[in-house]
């Protein structure tokens, strides 16, 4: 326990205040953004969204969307075509069945057309501040590095970090691993002489060990 809170502690003073970089001002952007951002980048996302949301900033208006006019705006985003449609018809649900709000289970959420689990997790987490660990590749990469996840998968890697982190942690935890995986912990070439986290990472240690 003493080592885990070490490791919580260092990547609280790493990375204060970590908030998620998708930009949006209410859980239906957000929605929207997360959606986009599989096989995408943040920063490519944001891009596509300074232009989306002001042409639909409402679920009713992207409803009423034709996949044209949406593809139009969304085409440098991988999967663009797969998006548009699941955006449009995720709008016509929120409008059908929610009064045009999002909803806030795991379980509606996941019902939605491009909500899997992740989407789900990172809107949970930063539109409602329901505790939720969402596993994306960075997530996936540093949590079994460090050791406090040793999983072959996201989802096995999501129940470990559940079990093993305070669920008052769940939220700041899993932004600090993405922050950690995009600034040190990389997938190709980590920064491991520049990482606080050396004497609790496993991975670092296993390399240590292989040149000894």
């Amino acid at each position: 326990m003493d080592d885990l809170q070490g490791q919580l502690d260092k990547l609280a003073a790493m990375y204060p205040g970590e908030k998620t970089d998708l930009n949006h001002s209410n859980p239906f952007e957000l929605l929207v953004a997360t959606i986009l951002s599989a096989q995408c980048t943040d920063e490519r996302v944001n891009t596509i969204t300074a232009k989306l949301f002001p042409a639909f900033p409402t679920p009713e208006a992207l409803a009423q969307a034709s996949f044209e006019q949406v593809a139009d705006l969304i085409k440098s985003a991988g999967l663009w075509r797969t998006k548009a449609r699941n955006l449009i018809l995720m709008a016509q649900i929120l409008v059908e069945e929610y009064d045009g709000q999002v909803p806030n289970t795991r379980e509606d959420l996941e019902k939605l057309p491009g909500v899997g689990r992740k989407t789900a997790g990172v809107v949970l987490a930063n539109a409602f501040d329901i505790p939720a660990i969402a596993v994306d590749t960075h997530v996936f990469r540093v949590a079994n590095r460090l050791g406090l996840a040793d999983a072959s998968d996201p989802l096995e890697t999501e129940k470990q970090l559940m079990e093993v982190l305070p669920q008052e942690y769940w939220i700041r935890a899993h932004r600090w691993l993405i922050r950690h995986g995009r600034v040190i912990c990389k997938a190709r070439s980590p920064l491991c002489s520049q990482c606080p986290l050396q004497p609790h990472c496993s991975y670092f240690q296993a390399l240590e060990e292989k040149e000894s």
